[in-house]
């Protein structure tokens, strides 16, 4: 069974939610998806602060990454919000922690993609998936986003994510707006799209 692994950090649980989207796109393909958080780098009192503390103790059951999960991956779909356009810092610890792999060419030929999350419809969305990549690039990875065959991503009747970058969904500047049935149905279709790829290049 080709085996997805879909990494995430979520500070507000708009990020698990997609994740969670994209671990039954993956089975609907016949995979077998694993979800795990990256490593938390802020305190309890930082995160307590910024109203995300209770968010992250309900994530406790979800089992932490570790960076040699990312081989034992046939591939790996990677879920973070934004940060000034860019990642947020947690996640990219993570990955500046995978020199190894890098020096392995453990990721080479791995299909990867990656959804986001942000404030506002313009807020960064392209540019964080589209800096995300770098990273994958340097690994060798072969980069799958979500097709123009996904049709919700068209059309401008309702607030909406997705690009041909990757499924993303909008928070609200206030982070009130959880992802629409669209947006999820963008998380589920990469997910789907990104199984069957790693399906055919495991073959």
């Amino acid at each position: 069974m080709t085996k997805i692994l879909i990494p995430f950090y979520s500070m507000y649980g708009h990020i698990l939610t997609m994740a969670q989207a994209a671990a039954e796109g993956v089975r609907e393909a016949g995979g077998e998806p694993v979800i795990c958080r990256v490593p938390e780098t802020l305190p309890n009192d930082v995160l307590e602060k910024m109203g995300a503390l209770e968010t992250q103790k309900g994530q406790a059951d979800i089992p932490v990454c570790a960076v040699d999960d990312l081989a034992g991956a046939d591939g790996i779909l990677f879920g973070a919000p934004t940060r000034f356009g860019n990642m947020p810092g947690q996640m990219r610890q993570f990955l500046d922690a995978t020199g190894g792999l890098w020096m392995q060419g453990a990721l080479k030929g791995k299909p990867g993609g990656v959804f986001t999350s942000t404030g506002t419809q313009h807020g960064g969305q392209e540019t964080t998936i589209v800096s995300f990549h770098a990273t994958l690039l340097h690994h060798g990875m072969v980069i799958v986003g979500l097709p123009y065959t996904f049709q919700g991503q068209m059309g401008v009747d309702e607030v909406k994510g997705g690009s041909p970058y990757g499924a993303t969904t909008i928070a609200g500047g206030d982070g009130s707006r959880m992802p629409s049935e669209t947006d999820l149905a963008g998380a589920r279709y990469q997910a789907t799209y990104l199984t069957e790829v790693a399906s055919k290049l495991k073959a």
